[in-house]
């Protein structure tokens, strides 16, 4: 699956108790929803869920920042578990091979 979109937010960095470290991305793709009422294009937005493992996830907290374009390459995979109340829970996300950064950096926003 190559994905290609900005991120919604700041990567979220963490490593395990083993010292592997982890990467969790949220990815928005629009994608052309045909013609409103007035006859104007409209877009529709679709967010994806990456994981990053590894030597990469450690830098791109340094790297990457909200509204930078990426290019992502990976696999489905769909995560089940159950919560203290019983609940059975779904979480779809792509496991990233490899990102490529698209375009210059997103201006930063003075404070």
């Amino acid at each position: 699956m190559i994905l290609i979109g900005h991120l919604a937010a700041d990567p979220e960095v963490k490593a395990t108790p083993k010292g592997v470290y982890v990467a969790n991305l949220r990815l928005a793709t629009n994608t052309y929803a045909g013609k409103d009422e007035d006859g104007n294009g409209k877009e529709e937005t679709e967010f994806h869920n990456l994981v990053v493992f590894g030597k990469t996830a450690e830098v791109l907290g340094e790297f990457l920042r909200k509204g930078r374009l990426l290019s992502a390459d990976g696999r489905l995979r769909t995560r089940t578990w159950t919560d203290t109340a019983g609940l059975k829970h779904y979480k779809t996300e792509v496991v990233v091979n490899a990102l490529t950064l698209l375009g210059p950096k997103p201006q930063e926003v003075a404070a």
